[in-house]
Parts: structure tokens; C-alpha cells; sequence
């Protein structure tokens, strides 16, 4: 059974997924122009083994939501570049592997994680319109969260 949202606004937000090139910097780009500096929001990866996708960077643009300048980061280079994940008053993880990394770092930190089920675009649709069509979809799955959420 999934937790009630939380309706308080936390100063801090940070998104993850699988590999912080997708949902993750969709999410980031969404609640930063929804809130502007008013909230600290990053996103990571479980890993970084991939560059920003090209498709969510077209969705995202169609919005007014620059992402083409975004680089993907894993969780342990934040961690390693002096990012504590634990600064963070809320984790937002996108899919299960982001669920269950949160939930390791966050054992023994007060600190929220939510899970935010987010389909997965990619590899979904033939043509490049049915791939546009599936970010469209995760995009305005996030945006419907945020929404919510924030």
C-alpha cells in the first residue's frame, strides 16, 4: 500500500532513478521551473553509465525546460564530490533500483523517501513519434506528481 503524500515543502529535493538521463533530469527540470530557487533540487543515477537522452530532451523543450546541458551523476560520485545525501530533506525515487539505493543511504538518516512509479520510455515505440509519445507520457507522469506533490 503506497504512503499518503506528504503535503509539507521541503527545502531540499533530490530526484533519482536508474541512470540519470531520463525520468531524474525530467523531474529536476520540471520542479525547478515550477519553483524556481525556492527549493535546492538536484537528480542522480544509481549509475552514470549513460549521457542525457535525446528524447527527453526534446519533450522537455517542448515545455520550456532546457535540459541539453544537463550531466548525468551516479549517487556515489555525489556522495564522492562532497554532496551528503543526507543534507537532503526529501528523496524522490523514480524507479524500483533508485527505491531500494535511497532506501541503503537513508537507513540510519531522518530523511524522507518517497517512490514516485514512473514508466520507463525508453525502448518503448517503433517510430520516432510512438518514442516521443512514451516521454511525453513519463514527462506528464512527473509533471501530474509534482503537481501534487508541490
Amino acid at each position: 500500500m503506497e504512503k499518503p503524500v506528504k503535503t509539507d515543502v521541503p527545502g531540499s529535493v533530490l530526484f533519482c532513478c536508474d541512470h540519470n538521463s531520463v525520468r531524474s533530469p525530467m523531474a529536476e527540470g520540471l520542479l525547478k521551473q515550477k519553483v524556481g530557487q525556492s527549493i535546492y533540487v538536484q537528480s542522480a543515477g544509481v549509475r552514470n553509465d549513460l549521457e542525457i537522452d535525446g528524447f527527453c530532451v526534446a519533450v522537455c523543450q517542448e515545455i520550456g525546460v532546457e535540459l541539453s546541458r544537463h550531466r548525468v551523476r551516479s549517487m556515489d560520485e555525489m556522495i564522492e564530490w562532497g554532496d551528503d545525501l543526507e543534507s537532503y530533506d526529501l528523496i524522490v525515487a523514480l524507479s524500483p533500483a533508485s527505491q531500494r539505493r535511497a532506501l541503503e543511504f537513508t537507513r540510519f538518516a531522518a530523511l524522507d523517501v518517497e517512490y514516485w512509479p514512473i514508466i520507463d520510455p525508453t525502448g518503448l515505440g517503433d517510430s520516432r513519434e510512438d518514442k516521443l509519445a512514451a516521454y511525453r507520457q513519463a514527462r506528464d507522469q512527473i509533471a501530474a506528481r509534482i503537481k501534487e506533490r508541490f
